[in-house]
C-alpha cells in the first residue's frame, strides 16, 4: 500500500464551477499554495476577471476555461486540451452542481436532466478523465462537493438531494478502491450558503429556498476553509460549520420512519397553485 501523499504546496489544482461561490472561494483559498490554478466554469467574463485579481496577489499561473459540464464532449475535450499543455491536476475540486426547488410533478424535465447530468454525470467523468494521471504518480487528492442533503429525503428538493447522496457513496466507494494508490478522496456535505445556489434553483419569483434559519447558515469562507483542512487531514466527509456537523450526527441517529415524519413537517415554501 503506498501512503497517500499530498503535500501542502499544490502543483496544479482544477476547480469547477468556479466563477462562483465555493468554487470561487476554494480559487481564492488554494491560490497562495497553488503552482498553477485551471478554472472551469460557463461565465468566462467572470473566470477572467477572478484569475486577474488572483494572479495580481499570488505568484500562481492561471487558466481559464469555459464549458458547460453538462455536455460530456465538453468534459473530454477538458481533458485532451490540459493533457496537450501537460496540465495534470494534482487535486481535483469537484464543485460544479445545480439544484432545483419545486415538486417533482411540476418540474421542467430539461432542468432536471441537466442537473443530473451534472451533478453526478460530469463529476463521475471528470474523475474517471483525471484519475489515471494520479495513480500513475501514486499522488492526488479528489474533493466531491456533495451536500448535508445527501442524507436527507428532501421534499421539494428530491431529485437534488438524490444526485447529492449519489456523491458522497461514490466518494466512499472510490477512496476505498484508491487507498494503495496514495490518492485521498474527500466528501464535502454543506448545509445551506448563501450563494447564487439558491436564485438558479428557484423556478420563478418567490420559490426561491430560504427556509432555513438564519442560524443554520455557514459562510462560504468557512465551509472551504473546514474543507482544505479536512483534505489536507485526508478525512473521507466533512460537515462544514459545527451546526451542520451536529445536525448530521443527529441524522444519522434517527431511524427511518422517524426521518420521514420529521421530512414531512418540513416547512415549505413554494408558490403553490392558486
Amino acid at each position: 500500500m503506498v501512503e497517500p501523499c499530498f503535500v501542502k504546496d499544490i502543483d496544479c489544482v482544477l476547480i469547477t464551477g468556479a466563477s462562483a461561490g465555493l468554487g470561487e472561494e476554494f480559487a481564492r483559498q488554494l491560490a497562495p499554495r497553488a503552482r498553477s490554478m485551471v478554472l472551469v466554469a460557463r461565465r468566462a467574463d467572470r473566470l477572467a476577471a477572478l484569475a486577474g485579481e488572483l494572479a495580481a496577489d499570488y505568484d500562481v499561473k492561471i487558466r481559464c476555461f469555459e464549458a458547460d459540464l453538462s455536455q460530456a464532449d465538453q468534459r473530454v475535450q477538458l481533458h485532451q486540451t490540459l493533457s496537450e499543455k501537460f496540465l495534470h491536476p494534482d487535486l481535483l475540486i469537484n464543485n460544479a452542481g445545480m439544484g432545483d426547488y419545486g415538486t417533482f410533478v411540476d418540474a421542467d424535465w430539461s432542468k432536471l436532466e441537466t442537473m443530473m447530468r451534472l451533478n453526478m454525470e460530469g463529476l463521475t467523468h471528470l474523475t474517471h478523465l483525471f484519475l489515471p494521471a494520479m495513480r500513475e504518480r501514486h499522488r492526488g487528492a479528489i474533493m466531491n462537493i456533495s451536500s448535508l442533503a445527501s442524507i436527507l429525503p428532501i421534499p421539494d428538493f428530491a431529485v437534488y438531494a438524490a444526485t447529492k447522496a449519489y456523491v458522497s457513496s461514490f466518494s466512499e466507494a472510490l477512496r476505498i478502491e484508491l487507498r494503495e494508490d496514495g490518492i485521498s478522496v474527500l466528501a464535502v456535505c454543506p448545509g445551506p450558503v448563501h450563494t447564487e445556489f439558491g436564485s438558479v434553483a428557484a423556478r420563478g419569483p418567490g420559490d426561491a429556498f430560504d427556509g432555513m434559519r438564519e442560524w443554520f447558515y455557514v459562510r462560504k469562507e468557512q465551509v472551504v476553509s473546514e474543507a482544505i483542512r479536512a483534505m489536507d487531514a485526508e478525512k473521507a466527509r466533512v460537515y462544514p460549520g459545527w451546526q451542520i456537523a451536529l445536525a448530521a450526527a443527529g441524522i444519522s441517529l434517527l431511524p427511518l420512519a422517524l426521518l420521514r415524519l420529521v421530512m414531512s413537517t418540513r416547512p415549505r415554501r413554494i408558490n403553490q397553485p392558486e
